[in-house]
């Protein structure tokens, strides 16, 4: 899709979509929204809805950066203490590593 050829309007309402689609855990669409429209919000020459633009590019970006955060230091701790938490962790686990931990 070519957004210099969607008006403004509907620029506003897409990115307003991916950005409420990113709560429903999915952190990929904040990151969608953040390339896709980073031009839009603060390249481009001023126009109505780029406030609003603006707004949603930056809450997309700090929300992937928390989801990312989150994520990282779950998986951090998950694999220092995997050996650790025993059956639990293998329960947990999407595959199981054999050997001595």
């Amino acid at each position: 899709m070519n957004l210099e050829r969607v008006p403004n309007e509907e620029k506003l309402n897409l990115c307003r979509k991916y950005y409420l689609g990113g709560f429903a855990f999915l952190p990929f669409l904040w990151l969608v929204n953040v390339v896709w429209f980073f031009r839009e919000a603060f390249v481009k020459p001023p126009y109505t809805e780029q406030q609003h633009i603006k707004t949603y590019v930056k809450r997309s970006a700090l929300g992937l950066l928390l989801w990312v955060a989150a994520l990282t230091t779950w998986i951090t701790i998950f694999q220092h203490f995997r050996a650790q938490w025993g059956e639990v962790a293998d329960y947990l686990s999407f595959t199981i590593p054999l050997g001595i931990p």
